[in-house]
């Protein structure tokens, strides 16, 4: 539990955090939380809510068994899973702060719906702060959701020997900046990236990690060069080192041929992301790796968060970084540098 000090620090953050998803005082704040973990979190949003004049209240339920590395590699598996009158309650909110990771789940999308907006909340402290969102960062996002939003190729290359191409314009760009104040919109405190997902069999080519790129839910550092061979929006082979066999015999142990699917793509936007010493050893889901300014996120599995029909459980978010990336004919990362100047970090 956190001391007295340590608890202001946190309330004081998360009403800064309350305010930029536009909460007001008559609104209604529900946290969703598991039993006994972070009781601090929650118990801090709930504090700062009523500070700001919104009425709040907290959803505990009992746990999924899973601890948080096991929920990202298991997505979709959840503790509202036939607890409606939960999620009913969930649904009378105007903002939910979901401490319990319910990203690509139906009962995420049955809460948004509702016109409830949904912020995850599942980083450690310091993380949270130091990746802290702003209005800058969520324009220099959008500035991005724009030019994805037009763009019908996406390709990128790095000097590994990565050259893939996707096929845009079925899905929706998803932004995450790290606050929401639209009705219905999920975002992820820390935020900073944006991705979409290509046609279901619009993938081609083949993408290779090389030696430093991230691993998730691994949370791993890859040692030796991973080579995925893609053919019609699926894997269809995995070479290299130990890293491949490894995610080979994951991707296999799910036995689900749609494990093998093409997920979303993007790039990350956040300068305060630090890449080396936070993939391994802290707890949450990685941001560091996910929203690494000029990073590539290359992921597998389901595509349920951008509306289609992949519901997978085995998902994969592999970060890597110094690759070029293409829209049409429009240069957006060169050698893990972002370009545009709309979406250029500001000087430190």
């Amino acid at each position: 539990m956190a001391t007295a000090t340590a608890m202001n620090d946190m309330i004081g953050l998360f009403r800064r955090e309350l305010l930029l998803c536009g909460v007001k005082e008559g609104e209604t704040v529900a946290v969703l939380s598991e039993m006994d973990r972070t009781t601090d979190y929650a118990t801090g949003f709930m504090t700062a809510a009523r500070d700001l004049g919104a009425h709040a209240f907290n959803v505990n339920v009992l746990p999924s068994g899973l601890g948080m590395d096991a929920k990202v590699g298991n997505v979709g598996v959840n503790p509202l899973t036939g607890n409606q009158p939960a999620i009913d309650a969930l649904k009378q909110a105007d903002l939910m702060i979901d401490l319990v990771f319910l990203l690509f789940s139906k009962e995420q999308l049955e809460i948004q719906e509702s016109g409830t907006r949904i912020l995850l909340v599942v980083e450690p402290f310091d993380v949270l702060a130091r990746m802290f969102p702003t209005q800058e960062l969520r324009e220099r996002v959008e500035a991005g959701e724009r030019r994805l939003q037009k763009a019908r190729q996406l390709r990128f290359t790095n000097r590994a020997g990565t050259d893939v191409s996707y096929e845009l314009g079925r899905y929706p760009v998803l932004t995450e900046y790290g606050f929401t104040d639209t009705p219905g919109r999920w975002d992820h405190w820390p935020g900073g990236f944006l991705a979409t997902g290509a046609s279901d069999d619009g993938v081609n080519g083949q993408v290779v990690m090389d030696e430093g790129d991230i691993i998730y839910p691994f949370k791993t550092y890859v040692r030796q060069p991973v080579e995925f061979t893609i053919r019609h929006g699926r894997i269809v082979d995995i070479k290299g080192g130990l890293d491949a066999r490894l995610l080979s015999d994951y991707m296999t142990s799910f036995h689900d041929p749609k494990a093998y699917s093409i997920s979303h793509i993007g790039w990350g936007l956040n300068h305060n992301a630090v890449w080396t010493g936070h993939a391994t050893g802290v707890g949450g889901i990685g941001m560091d790796g996910r929203a690494f300014y000029g990073n590539v996120l290359f992921s597998t599995g389901p595509n349920t968060e951008l509306g289609g029909t992949n519901d997978t459980a085995c998902h994969l978010d592999l970060p890597m970084r110094g690759c070029t990336l293409y829209l049409d004919d429009d240069l957006i990362v060169k050698d893990g540098e972002i370009i545009p100047n709309d979406m250029r970090a500001p000087e430190r």
